[in-house]
């Protein structure tokens, strides 16, 4: 995400000052990267594009992170995230397209359009696999993604969260009535497939521990634990 928008691809950056920086924050959707010497600025800052009462701050360092608490008090909620190693060769195409083939036949795979594009923005569960966008226009420029369905309805997708010139963000999902039958793994082989088909690179960063087990059925290697914080009310 931080080279998203030291790309100018998607999100933007802040710093103390144009010509000569100190301190920057990165800002992409619903997450924010600080970097640079701790700048209370910065951390307080909310840009107008921001329209969402939430955002998830990753510290650089302990000074961000004392600067962040001490700002934000009680509205900040610590979270633990999982960073996972990036490498590009590490995928195994014929098992991943064994998992895609295993899909149940009652169920089927179709890549997320217009229609999808518009219900994810209405659903709160499958709100993040287009949040980050302005609108499809922009979807259709940037990101891509495929949902499962059984009967007409979503049971789970993989989406760009967010896209950078050699690569996506991975957003997975899938409808709580249907967690734990195999479905996100389903989806995220299909999305990783596409990914190397289109020869980029399908970057994973986990939320949870279930995220990092799926991370690693699909081919990946958990890399480290850091820290970010919640900010209600932001």
């Amino acid at each position: 995400m931080i080279t998203s928008c030291l790309q100018g691809v998607m999100g933007k950056i802040y710093a103390d000052d144009a010509e000569f920086p100190r301190s920057a924050m990165a800002i992409l959707d619903d997450f924010a990267f600080f970097a640079g010497a701790p700048d209370r600025t910065l951390v307080s800052f909310k840009p107008k594009s921001h329209t969402k009462d939430f955002i998830l701050m990753v510290p650089q360092s302990l000074a961000w992170d004392e600067l962040i608490r001490e700002v934000y008090g009680e509205r900040c909620i610590l979270m633990m995230r999982y960073a996972i190693r990036k490498e590009p060769d590490v995928f195994d195409r014929a098992y991943l397209t064994s998992v895609v083939d295993a899909c149940p036949t009652e169920f089927a795979l179709r890549p997320i359009d217009e229609s999808i594009f518009r219900q994810s923005r209405e659903t709160a569960w499958m709100l993040d696999w287009t949040s980050a966008y302005a609108d499809y226009d922009e979807y259709q420029r940037l990101g891509f993604g495929v949902v499962l369905e059984k009967d007409g309805e979503i049971v789970a997708g993989a989406s760009a969260y967010s896209r950078y010139r050699e690569g996506i963000e991975i957003q997975i999902d899938t409808y709580e009535p249907y967690r734990r039958r195999g479905f996100a793994l389903i989806c995220g082989a299909k999305l990783i497939l596409d990914c190397l088909e289109k020869g980029l690179y399908p970057s994973w960063d986990a939320a949870n521990l279930a995220s990092v087990a799926l991370a690693e059925k699909l081919g990946y290697h958990f890399d480290r634990e850091y820290i970010a914080y919640g900010i209600q009310n932001y």
